[in-house]
């Protein structure tokens, strides 16, 4: 089993930067894909970005790329995703997700993710 659990939401005005984190605890292992998805009221759960545990190769939604940056840290078994210039659209809960099978893909469906974290509140105010 693997549990996550997501930090780092607020209210930011436009054009700020957050940090999500997303510890990772439980059983891991190697090739892992790890994603991040946000949910806005009366909206579908969308990608945003998904990183390789092994590999390092990220991928980004359109609507973030060169905004968002994701990364892990090996010793803290953690995840991050740094947000510049943020914009009010950006608001939404943020939800951190594993795939449990070994993969070489970045999947951009919520369907191909098997464990999520309890999500984080992100507000952007105009």
């Amino acid at each position: 089993q693997v549990q996550l659990v997501e930090s780092g939401g607020g209210l930011v005005q436009a054009g700020g930067s957050l940090r999500l984190s997303c510890e990772v605890s439980g059983r891991t292992f190697s090739n892992n894909i790890m994603a991040w998805f946000r949910q806005a009221p009366g909206k579908e759960r969308e990608f945003v970005s998904g990183i390789s545990w092994t590999s390092g190769h990220t991928n980004y939604a359109d609507s973030v790329k060169d905004r968002f940056t994701i990364s892990r840290d090996d010793a803290r078994n953690t995840v991050y995703l740094q947000m510049s210039n943020l914009k009010p659209e950006d608001t939404a809960v943020y939800y951190c997700a594993a795939r449990g099978t070994i993969s070489w893909f970045i999947f951009r469906s919520t369907q191909d993710y098997h464990y999520w974290g309890q999500g984080t509140q992100v507000t952007v105010s105009s």
